[in-house]
């Protein structure tokens, strides 16, 4: 089973047109989570000096990888500082906790394979 997670960390203005780029390109299953951070442009000095962003989460087959990014980095890009990143990562194991087994592809993509 050859499965990656992609995690972007992007602004939270841009969630919708990421996440109708993701629909657009078939992605059924997101996780979406509320983050603080900072990267290599960072005020410490401002009393609120990290910026509330999101994480976006999808595990998905290594074939659908870069259509996923591609769609993550067109929909969330703006040119300024601060647009995020996209990290892709091997995934060793997934299982489904409803039937306690380790997931197949079939099983976890029955649709449209995302």
């Amino acid at each position: 089973m050859d499965i990656k997670l992609v995690v972007a960390m992007i602004r939270r203005d841009r969630l919708e047109q990421v996440e109708k780029a993701l629909q657009d390109i078939g992605v059924e299953r997101i996780n979406v989570t509320k983050v603080k951070g900072y990267g290599e442009y960072h005020d410490f000095f401002a009393r609120n000096w990290m910026v509330e962003e999101v994480r976006i989460e999808i595990c998905t087959r290594a074939d659908k990888v870069e259509a996923i990014t591609a769609a993550i980095m067109n929909a969330a890009h703006t040119g300024l500082p601060g647009d995020g990143i996209v990290a892709v990562l091997p995934v060793e194991q997934l299982f489904l906790i409803r039937t306690r087994s380790e997931a197949t592809p079939g099983e976890f993509w029955p649709r449209s394979g995302s």
